[in-house]
């Protein structure tokens, strides 16, 4: 039987699941090794069961070509020798050239390199993963699924930004991200609400990177986030919206350098920058310091608002949905974002909200709420089965 991998290499971690060719793909196992080079540590569930955590020699396991070297070990011990015909990657950019699903080649590399500035927590290390499935599975299909590719269809007024229109051509445009976890969710929300999901939805993706996007009829009409994953909401480490006149004033007044800038935005800002404690919502939660408080309110606050603006994009609303491992699994803030939202036409069902239902909001609620797991894997086995059969991924 031949297996498709899926693989999302970040900086420090490497997720990866293994499915069955198929059409749809069946799942076998998923799981994930992080603290490449510090602390390493492998976990796997099969069927929603734990079946893996060890903590791993971190002298050992120091890259992405070390850590798929133990998922290969890890996966031969658990289900046997797995043919592997093709390799599925997250890849976060693009960019303008690409905007669907494709075969990756050596020339496709080098573009897809060339966007590493863009997106400098992801980029580089999706394509290393990539590289080092080329030398794990030389004989195999590598397949590149783009964060970014759901939103090309984006309206010009929500792709550009007011700046001389040669910069637009040149390539500086909103992009948006989160496009393969929006793509499950909507499919997903076609199969258990399908009159919701062809009428205006705001979609919340809200994790340690957090974005939300505004959909019409099943397609991406606004995204918060916008040239680089740093735009929009405030997320773990990251700073969300900012006028560019800090980023000038860090450099003119406080003479930082772009590298100290890229460091401070990307690593030290959002929840972390703003609660000095961390950046995991149940930590920040679970601490209940002023500081900690704060940094909730300000999350809440820009979502809330950022709701308010996607509304007025798609000219009311009939659907929200919350995915990511905040939106799937803090309660607390699901209420707060949706609280005194009545005159929008939405009202929560505090119990089903406590008890994470798929529906939580109330009977008499005119918008409807959902929490949906996302599966990135799964759209990124999909589009991988699609190119493997020699299919257009359109």
């Amino acid at each position: 039987m031949q297996h498709i991998l899926t693989l999302n290499a970040g900086s420090s971690s490497i997720k990866f699941a293994l499915f069955a060719c198929g059409s749809p793909p069946e799942e076998f196992v998923r799981g994930q090794i992080e603290g490449l080079g510090r602390a390493p540590h492998l976990q796997a569930e099969q069927s929603g069961k734990p079946i893996a955590d060890e903590r791993l020699d971190a002298a050992e396991v120091t890259d992405h070509a070390a850590a798929l070297a133990v998922v290969l070990r890890f996966l031969e011990e658990k289900i046997g020798k797995a043919e592997i015909a093709a390799v599925g990657h997250r890849v976060v950019h693009g960019g303008v050239e690409f905007s669907q699903s494709i075969v990756l080649d050596e020339d496709r590399l080098k573009m897809l390199e060339q966007l590493n500035p863009l997106a400098p927590l992801h980029q580089p290390y999706n394509l290393s993963g990539v590289r080092a499935a080329q030398r794990a599975f030389p004989q195999a299909m590598q397949v590149a699924c783009f964060d970014t590719a759901f939103h090309r269809a984006h309206p010009w007024v929500n792709d550009t930004y007011a700046l001389p229109r040669e910069f637009y051509e040149q390539g500086i445009r909103r992009y948006g991200f989160h496009g393969l976890s929006y793509e499950y969710v909507v499919d997903r929300l076609k199969q258990v609400a399908p009159r919701h999901e062809a009428g205006r939805v705001v979609v919340m993706h809200l994790g340690n990177g957090a974005s939300m996007c505004a959909i019409r009829d099943g397609q991406s009409v606004g995204s918060s986030m916008g040239f680089t994953a740093l735009d929009g909401l405030p997320m773990g480490t990251r700073c969300g919206q900012l006028d560019p006149g800090v980023v000038l004033y860090l450099i003119q007044e406080k003479g930082m350098m772009p590298e100290q800038i890229e460091d401070l935005l990307y690593h030290h800002s959002g929840l972390k920058g703003l609660s000095g404690l961390s950046h995991d919502m149940r930590e920040l939660e679970a601490a209940g310091t002023p500081q900690a408080m704060q940094a909730i309110d300000y999350f809440v606050f820009r979502i809330r608002r950022e709701l308010g603006s996607m509304a007025a994009i798609l000219a009311g609303l009939d659907a929200v949905v919350f995915c990511g491992g905040i939106g799937e699994n803090a309660w607390r803030i699901r209420e707060r974002i949706c609280e005194d939202f009545e005159w929008l036409g939405l009202e929560m069902d505090h119990v089903r909200n406590q008890a994470s239902e798929m529906v939580i909001s109330s009977d008499r609620s005119r918008v409807r709420v959902f929490v949906i797991n996302t599966n990135e894997e799964m759209m990124i086995a999909r589009h991988t089965v699609r190119l493997l059969s020699g299919q257009s991924d359109s």
